[in-house]
């Protein structure tokens, strides 16, 4: 007979059910969806003492990879030479190597630069305004959820870089003083671009960087290797895990974060002003700040489904990563995509409502013109596919979510393709329409920058910690003192990390 008060009884749910979700062998599933009779669900399963949480996140960057970590790898690196070949093709050439025409100047590019900072948004809105709000669900997954956005920000700044054709002229655009008193157009919403997501990159390298010193200060007392010790060592600058440390430590990562979450919301903002303050048909509309602020959490949600998902797997971090974790983000794709597919609606209504000629033609052509089949694939990805979610069975199938999270960042993919397209290639003149047809250039450089982003969470997940340590030890029952071992955490302070003081070494957890 299990036991309710033990999260890892034989049934493997806290109150006595038998596992829920998809039970294929290798899938099979705790289901700590469901909140027993007076406590909460635990977050952490299978574990009672913080050295088993510590051994479990440690091992693997420890232990040699799985094969398939291997051939991923080889694959996301191939893609990502050919990335660099297409780059210097397209610098050397020229960007008539992609498929642009006179209306449409931009496509593939921009496209792919709005969908990576989109993709940048889950990491920081999981970690810094779930942090503030205190959501301690948020513990396992905001590790590599930070991780992506610096990777994703990475992608989408290659290609405000290369679109511009003379490369090395780059530094143009920057506020330098030179002798022929060249500046940038300040009221451009473009320059307002390059300081947004600059400034967006460096706060949340520097959040994602101190987050992780007290886990590379274990990884450095943990590594048998002189180099691993001195690099771990390096990276950990001096962490000891004293009073002092842990309180400047908190300090600062409680300043980081609120000064993080006013980003989350204003810089793609900014990248939608790109489009809002112009005067073209389809992009001169109030509606596009917080319809891109939405529609970035909505894909980069589905994102860190699609990349949890294969990782929990992959390195079995399964009672770290759990379904009540998988399950809330599938809940806010689902509120974000409810939001989505207003906002499309609402553009359809207001072209209508203006009266306005040129903007009821230029959203019928989008459903009705030569582009129809985008989008249609971007409503039926975002609007109809994220509907199932209001299903729990589907919320807790690893197939079915894992699945649904890659039509979502499709149809997301879409959406910035329709936008920008669309409006461009029918504008004013009938006699300057033009049909926009990627060449292989600009294929290669989307699928080079998917390789990219492989490559660096690759080797994110193989060298560093994947999920926050001590961030986890911090939720679990016996870092509360006050609390009973009976799988809940009502007791455990607001503030998650000041009630972990970690030790020096794994060994004195044990």
């Amino acid at each position: 007979m299990s036991n309710p008060s033990n999260p890892s009884s034989d049934s493997g749910h806290p109150s006595g059910k038998p596992s829920g979700g998809f039970s294929l062998k290798g899938f099979i599933e705790t289901d700590n969806t469901e909140q027993p009779t007076g406590s909460r669900a635990p977050l952490v399963l299978n574990m009672h003492k913080f050295g088993e949480v510590t051994h479990q996140v440690c091992r693997v960057a420890e232990n040699r990879p799985p094969m398939a970590w291997y051939i991923a790898f080889v694959i996301c690196l191939g893609m990502m030479g050919f990335l660099g070949f297409c780059v210097m093709y397209l610098i050397f050439t020229g960007v008539g190597v992609w498929g642009l025409n006179n209306p449409v100047m931009w496509a593939y590019d921009i496209t792919n630069f709005v969908f990576w900072v989109g993709i940048g948004h889950a990491g920081t809105l999981i970690s810094a305004i779930l942090f503030l709000f205190r959501q301690k669900w948020r513990t396992g997954i905001n590790r590599f959820a930070e991780a992506m956005t610096i990777f994703a920000v990475v992608c989408a700044g290659l290609f405000p870089g290369i679109h511009v054709g003379r490369v090395w002229l780059a530094y143009w655009l920057f506020p330098i003083p030179n002798s022929m008193e060249m500046w940038p157009q300040f009221r451009s919403p473009l320059l307002w671009d390059v300081f947004a997501v600059s400034t967006y990159f460096t706060v949340s390298l520097v959040f994602w960087y101190v987050g992780m010193i007290p886990d590379l200060a274990t990884l450095r007392d943990r590594a048998k290797g002189r180099f691993q010790q001195f690099a771990y060592g390096l990276a950990s600058i001096g962490w000891r895990g004293s009073m002092r440390h842990w309180h400047r430590y908190e300090v600062a990562y409680l300043l980081l974060a609120a000064l993080a979450t006013p980003l989350v919301l204003s810089v793609h903002s900014v990248v939608s002003f790109d489009f809002a303050v112009s005067q073209v048909p389809g992009w001169h509309t109030t509606i596009f700040p917080p319809y891109f602020v939405a529609g970035a959490i909505f894909s980069g949600f589905a994102m860190v489904v699609s990349l949890a998902v294969p990782a929990r797997q992959l390195f079995g971090l399964k009672d770290l990563i759990t379904m009540r974790h998988l399950d809330n983000m599938n809940k806010i794709i689902l509120l974000t995509g409810c939001m989505v597919g207003y906002a499309y609606s609402m553009e359809f209504f207001i072209a209508w409502y203006s009266g306005a000629m040129y903007e009821k033609f230029a959203f019928v052509n989008r459903a009705f013109g030569q582009y129809w089949w985008a989008y249609w694939i971007m409503v039926s990805c975002n609007v109809i596919t994220p509907q199932l979610f209001w299903f729990k069975a589907v919320r807790t199938s690893i197939p079915l979510m894992f699945i649904l999270s890659i039509f979502v960042n499709v149809g997301m993919w879409f959406e910035r393709f329709v936008i920008i397209v669309t409006s461009l290639a029918n504008d004013f003149l009938p006699s300057s329409w033009d049909q926009f047809v990627p060449t292989w250039v600009d294929i290669g450089t989307m699928v080079g920058a998917f390789g990219l982003f492989g490559t660096l969470f690759l080797l994110f997940c193989r060298y560093l910690p994947m999920i926050a340590i001590a961030e986890v030890k911090a939720i679990m029952p016996e870092a509360n003192p006050h609390a009973g071992h009976h799988g809940d955490d009502h007791g455990i302070p607001s503030g998650a990390i000041p009630a972990l003081r970690e030790p020096r070494s794994a060994e004195d957890s044990l």
